[in-house]
């Protein structure tokens, strides 16, 4: 039985909704990282890390490769940074949308 669009989608941005993914992410957009740099700019404690870069590499989110000792991840695709933009851009618009909703608020309080 094959799963409902909806479902994987909902699956899909279960998998996105953590923080270190999310930096993780963001960071990859530029090219490949080993670990370590990931671990320095993210600033986590290496299991940690360590356990949300494979819930990205198992959805296919991103790919691993060794270079010697040293554990290089990718993005699988550029949609990913698209993804990541688009993101980005809605939640400019919420917050704007925030913003503007608390600058009338403080108007009407300042005028009753």
């Amino acid at each position: 039985m094959s799963v409902p669009l909806y479902q994987a989608k909902a699956e899909f941005f279960r998998m996105l909704g953590h923080p270190v993914r999310i930096r993780a992410l963001e960071l990859l957009q530029d090219g490949p990282l080993p670990v370590r740099d990931l671990l320095a700019a993210i600033e986590v404690e290496p299991s940690a890390l360590s356990q949300q870069l494979a819930v990205l590499r198992r959805s296919g989110i991103v790919t691993s490769t060794r270079d010697g000792g040293t554990v290089v991840y990718a993005l699988a695709g550029g949609d990913v940074s698209q993804l990541l933009a688009a993101a980005r851009r809605l939640l400019t618009e919420v917050l704007a949308d925030r913003t503007g909703i608390l600058d009338a608020l403080r108007e009407s309080k300042a005028v009753s």
